[in-house]
């Protein structure tokens, strides 16, 4: 993926990952994080779980460091995270829903 096209992908990952490293991998082993999503294949773990821990290692890599698949998974958040925010629940306490849940396993706090 050339020049401009991973700057704006890593603008927009960063646009919507608004959890960072700590936070994130704290999130990811609680609970309330690995009881929502949708698993698929043999793997119990949810799709949105396995992406979380995805996102904490591209975090950890330094931006010459990003390869093709990472672009790909940071396309794939963001993409991810727009389209989930357009479904804000009207009715249920957004704090502890698993919309809200779903989100932070993609690194997105939308109470932040």
């Amino acid at each position: 993926m050339a020049g401009k096209d991973t700057q704006q992908i890593r603008d927009e990952f960063d646009e919507v990952v608004n959890m960072d490293t700590g936070e994130l991998e704290k999130w990811l082993k609680t609970d309330e994080s690995q009881s929502v999503g949708q698993s698929s294949g043999d793997s119990d773990e949810s799709t949105g779980h396995h992406m979380g821990r995805r996102i904490v290692e591209i975090q950890k890599k330094k931006a010459d460091d990003l390869d093709d698949d990472d672009l790909a998974a940071m396309k794939k958040v963001h993409g991810y995270v727009a389209r989930h925010l357009k479904q804000k629940p009207t009715k249920e306490d957004i704090e502890t829903s698993k919309w809200r849940y779903s989100l932070m396993n993609w690194g997105h706090d939308p109470l932040k």
